[in-house]
């Protein structure tokens, strides 16, 4: 076995029992989940058995997970620097597991719109958190105060904006990948509507 091997091996092993033990579940419990005995699932945890590949697949199952998540490797860049916009006040992270997937942190200085014909749809999902401050968020015909540490999250096929309330706010938000392009800019430096960016989410 070579040396990266025996790291994929131990890492296996420990991700078992840390699993398990997430589950609240004694090696007794697990076991009659996995349909191996207790002894066999020990000796699987403590590196005194060969790990078999109908044995994982049935571990796996039984640890509600995947073979491929169980037996993934630790990644080498683990930290993700972010990708900053000056011109909007916006940090980018992609997401690597999920391609389509993007984390931006944005400082929102002004209000929401009054004109409703402002707010835009779009397919798509979005989650954000308020990091300081407070945020409205027009959704539809209702307006939500979203204060520090509360968070929020809806379809953007409603007609939806996002602006601050008595002063600057941050938010952080997650975008799937339609979210995502129904807020991509123009080569204008304008959103897409033709908007401005910063009371939008």
């Amino acid at each position: 076995m070579t040396h990266d091997d025996a790291e994929l091996d131990s890492l296996v092993r420990a991700r078992i029992r840390a699993l398990r033990m997430a589950q609240g579940w004694s090696l007794e419990e697990l076991a009659g989940r996995a349909g191996v005995s207790q002894s066999t699932l020990s000796r699987i945890e403590n590196g005194r058995r060969r790990l078999a590949l109908d044995q994982l697949v049935t571990l796996a199952r039984a640890l509600d997970t995947s073979l491929d998540q169980l037996v993934e490797t630790a990644p080498d860049d683990v930290v993700i620097s972010p990708l900053i916009d000056g011109a909007r006040g916006q940090m980018r992270w992609p997401v690597k597991a999920d391609p389509g997937m993007t984390v931006i942190r944005q400082r929102i200085t002004d209000p929401p719109p009054d004109n409703p014909s402002r707010m835009r749809a779009h397919p798509g999902r979005e989650w954000l958190v308020v990091l300081s401050g407070t945020a409205l968020l027009m959704l539809g015909h209702r307006r939500f105060r979203i204060e520090t540490n509360q968070a929020a999250e809806f379809p953007t096929m409603l007609p939806h904006a996002i602006g601050a309330e008595g002063g600057p706010c941050e938010v952080l938000g997650i975008f799937d990948r339609d979210a995502r392009r129904g807020h991509q800019r123009d080569g204008t430096g304008k959103d897409a509507d033709g908007g401005s960016g910063d009371s939008r989410t």
